[in-house]
Parts: structure tokens; sequence; C-alpha cells
């Protein structure tokens, strides 16, 4: 697989509990087992990922020398509220309180999938940064882009 993808608009119930939508369950893998682990993301917005890709993940942070004090840091605040979830009987996933009040989220919310992860952003947020940002997405995607070489695939 390439890759998660897709962007999915969801409600979240009274209990913080929202329906993980099949178009995106039939994108995971099996050796997720329906298991993630979600903690804050890099901008306002909580990261879900497969537990299957959380062990890529923390693979890779096991291999940080944690003698250099950045590379501690970094460490606390990656797994900073980190909580293991699951998919409910009725499909649905639970995010804990303390990670909703975290980044605001209200009652509607989106999901973005991309590569490893599934972003949780407060809908209104997340259009807002999308927004701020379509101004500058010709010279991002130079920046980012443009030295890539075709031929590397």
């Amino acid at each position: 697989m390439s890759g998660l993808v897709g962007e999915y608009e969801c409600k979240l119930d009274s209990k913080g509990r929202f329906l993980f939508p099949a178009g995106l369950r039939k994108q995971l893998d099996p050796a997720a087992n329906e298991v993630f682990m979600m903690n804050k993301g890099f901008e306002n917005c909580l990261s879900l990922y497969p537990m299957n890709e959380w062990e890529k993940v923390s693979s890779k942070l096991s291999k940080l020398n944690l003698f250099k004090p950045k590379n501690r840091m970094f460490y606390r605040l990656f797994h900073q509220g980190a909580k293991q979830l699951s998919l409910d009987r009725s499909g649905r996933v639970l995010i804990p309180t303390a990670l909703m009040e975290r980044i605001g989220l209200k009652k509607e919310i989106m999901l973005t999938a991309y590569n490893d992860r599934i972003e949780v952003w407060d809908k209104s947020e997340y259009f807002q940064v999308l927004n701020e940002n379509m101004g500058d997405f010709s010279d991002l995607a130079d920046e980012v882009m443009g030295e890539i070489d075709s031929n590397d695939e």
C-alpha cells in the first residue's frame, strides 16, 4: 500500500466518539488490528497512527541518543499524552478528553489521512489553516517538490 489518503468529515457524540469512516477503514493494514495510538500532532491537531505504523515510528525513536537534551525533549513532547485506542463494536473511536481539550475539538471534526497517519482536526480550525496557506501553495510546491528527480521512481 502506498499510504493512507483521504479527507473525511465526522461528528463527535456527547462522549467524544466518532464513527471511523468505512473508506478509511478499508485502507488499514490488517496488521494494525484496528488498534491505534493517538498523540498531539505538529500543528493544532491530533495524530492517529494505526498500531503497525506507530511501531515503525517507535522503532526510529528508540534509536535516538537520549543523552542529547534536544533528543530527550523531542521524545517527551512526541509521547506526551499518547494513548492507545481501538475501534469499539460499532466502529467508533473514543478520543480522550484531555487530548480533545488540548486542541479544542468541538462537535465537527475532519480526518485527513496521509501516508502513515490520520490527523484529527476541529473542522473550522482545519479549513482556517488551509485557507491561510493556500496562497503560498505554489511556492511551497516549488520548494518541496522542485528538487525531486523524476528519475528516482
